[in-house]
């Protein structure tokens, strides 16, 4: 269960009016008192609070638009959504179990239950009654986020954690109430639960939850991890099981960390445990024999991200052992740069694969998400699997993804100077997906890197904005663009040249992607390694879904999802996306590719 969290706090950038076809970008920013500042309005603990009100200007149409609610991304008929949990595949049918408050948009104690959608397609998704509900002494207070496992014999079981009556964080596990059904609609309690209790000494009661999937461990009985935190160190804690009924701590954790005073560091929720083999996109099955080779990666979700460690399952001392100790993890690698938490992953026995997703919140106020009806959405689903140097997660949207293209537009050969900005035209621009490969003409003018940004990589994003010419960039897209530039979202790249290697930073800056007050509107970044003397080529890919943006550069490398509210689509204005560069270095764009994206039928009543 991923409880509320805030964005980071930016100020805006400004882009001066452009509408000619291929014309010059100029960039400006405005820090002084005229400069438009960003609200980030905290999510609510409690319904007992009152709501943030956030009236829209005069002129300034409101946020509660159908306009807004996304067309391909997964979201329930209404109501507040966040975690993804559950997921997996069972005879032919992919489940998404997800963290829903049937009676309100905005998150509530007491009121959280486990929604249930079902697919073919994991595009296509059909509403189900939710599946676990709080309504015994484990869970009155709320059915928290876990996972499924599929046991030997193809039985499903799924662990999660309850709010008992103390608000202590306690395991339960259901089972399905009929194992033929494809649609898995019932599901039963039983009746040993809690089946695993907060009694480890020095363990906070109230920051123990969300159990992994299983997996069978080196004396062939079952595992699982639990996110704790204790009186000095956050953890993934150990327990064993032979019949996934009766559960065991081991002594030891799968892996631990020292409690910091800073937020980035503290308790880990939302933990995911899967096995990965370098340069193979294809998933592991953790119920299954492990090949010789892999490596496993540790998700958790912790301060505003969710971040990863690469590294070995010991089998000898049952523990993760990370192929490099990072003390400070805030270095620690990132899932998503952007507004993505609580992502679990699954394996998915019909390709093959392993596939992950996340949740991404809304950005605007409290008081509108109540008078849309409506809080949170998926992101889409992505494949995910080890680059093959074995050090980083590569993730790319699920092939499925591109049965919703039509009406393709191709542009090739094209060349963008410095303040060139071509217009793309044909496609959706509220509803699209753009892939685009920028090659560079020079690596000569790369500017120096400093180690130090990858700290703080957002703040890199916003001191070295779209407004600010580089040596090799900034060059990528401007999305959902008003006539005037008044609004627009950059998605850009920047080379950096370190002692060894390139730097190339990804940005996603949303400081103009609208005109409304009180929206978070933050300027993501995140850094990746290149080979630029071996590739040259940079690609990036671009799905816009109306409130929503996600980005995946480097061919997955760095992903980043958005979520904006352009005054410009409430009022069913004209929309535009350019390619640009305003780097000093000539970017040639050999491929660039659009496509309007069809709607999907999601949870439609």
């Amino acid at each position: 269960m991923a409880l509320a969290w805030a964005f980071v706090l930016l100020p805006a950038l400004f882009f001066s009016s452009s509408s000619s076809f291929v014309s010059n970008l100029r960039f400006s920013s405005n820090n002084g008192s005229g400069a438009i500042s960003s609200r980030c309005p905290q999510s609510p603990q409690h319904c007992s609070q009152l709501p943030e009100v956030c009236p829209p200007p005069p002129g300034v149409p409101s946020v509660v638009s159908m306009r807004y609610r996304t067309g391909y991304h997964f979201q329930p008929p209404m109501n507040w959504i966040n975690d993804p949990c559950g997921l997996m595949y069972y005879k032919g049918i992919y489940h998404n179990f997800y963290q829903y408050n049937p009676h309100s948009a905005l998150w509530c104690w007491g009121d959280i239950v486990w929604g249930h959608s079902v697919s073919t397609d994991l595009i296509n998704w059909i509403h189900l009654e939710p599946a676990i509900e709080p309504d015994n002494p484990s869970d009155r207070d709320g059915c928290w986020t876990g996972s499924a496992t599929i046991l030997s014999g193809g039985q499903p079981v799924i662990l999660y954690t309850g709010i008992s009556r103390k608000k202590f964080q306690v395991q339960n596990l259901v089972f399905p109430k009929n194992t033929s059904d494809p649609y898995l609609k019932e599901w039963i309690k039983a009746g040993q639960n809690p089946v695993i209790k907060p009694v480890v000494p020095g363990l906070n009661r109230s920051r123990f939850r969300d159990p992994t999937t299983g997996w069978i461990g080196p004396d062939g009985l079952w595992r699982i991890a639990v996110g704790a935190q204790l009186k000095s160190y956050t953890a993934a804690l150990l327990y064993k099981s032979e019949q996934f009924l009766s559960w065991t701590k081991l002594d030891h954790p799968l892996y631990s960390h020292s409690l910091s005073n800073k937020q980035e560091c503290n308790m880990w929720e939302c933990l995911d445990y899967f096995a990965v083999l370098p340069g193979n996109n294809s998933g592991l099955d953790m119920s299954a024999a492990i090949p010789r080779g892999a490596k496993h990666a540790l998700k958790m979700s912790v301060g505003n991200f969710d971040k990863y460690l690469i590294g070995v399952y010991d089998l000898k001392r049952d523990a993760f052992l990370p192929d490099t100790i990072v003390d400070d993890c805030q270095l620690w690698l990132r899932i998503d740069y952007g507004n993505f938490y609580a992502s679990k992953s699954f394996f998915d026995p019909q390709k093959g694969r392993r596939i992950i997703w996340g949740w991404s919140k809304e950005a605007d106020c409290r008081s509108d998400d109540i008078a849309k009806g409506w809080a949170g959405i998926h992101t889409i689903p992505r494949t995910i699997w080890l680059d093959s140097e074995g050090k980083h997660l590569l993730q790319w949207p699920v092939d499925e993804t591109e049965f919703l293209r039509t009406n393709e537009t191709n542009h090739q050969g094209l060349e963008l100077n410095k303040g060139d900005l071509f217009e793309i035209k044909g496609v959706d621009p509220f509803q699209a997906d753009v892939e685009i490969y920028f090659e560079l003409t020079s690596i000569n003018d790369a500017d120096p890197f400093d180690p130090s940004w990858l700290l703080y990589p957002e703040t890199h994003c916003f001191k070295a904005g779209a407004s600010v010419p580089g040596g090799i960039g900034p060059f990528g897209l401007v999305i959902l663009a008003s006539n005037n530039m008044d609004e627009h979202t950059a998605v850009h790249f920047r080379v950096y040249k370190s002692q060894q290697k390139y730097m190339i930073l990804m940005c996603s800056d949303l400081r103009r992607s609208s005109m409304r007050p009180g929206l978070c509107t933050p300027a993501y970044g995140g850094f990746f390694e290149f080979d630029l003397e071996k590739e040259r080529k940079i690609s990036l890919r671009t799905l816009i879904d109306r409130s929503a943006v996600e980005s995946y550069g480097g061919g997955g490398r760095v992903c980043i999802t958005a979520r904006v509210y352009p005054v410009v689509l409430a009022v069913d204005g004209k929309a535009h996306m350019y390619a640009f560069n305003n780097g000093s270095t000539t970017v040639r764009v050999p491929q660039l590719k659009a496509w309007t994206m069809r709607k999907s039928n999601v949870n439609v009543e």
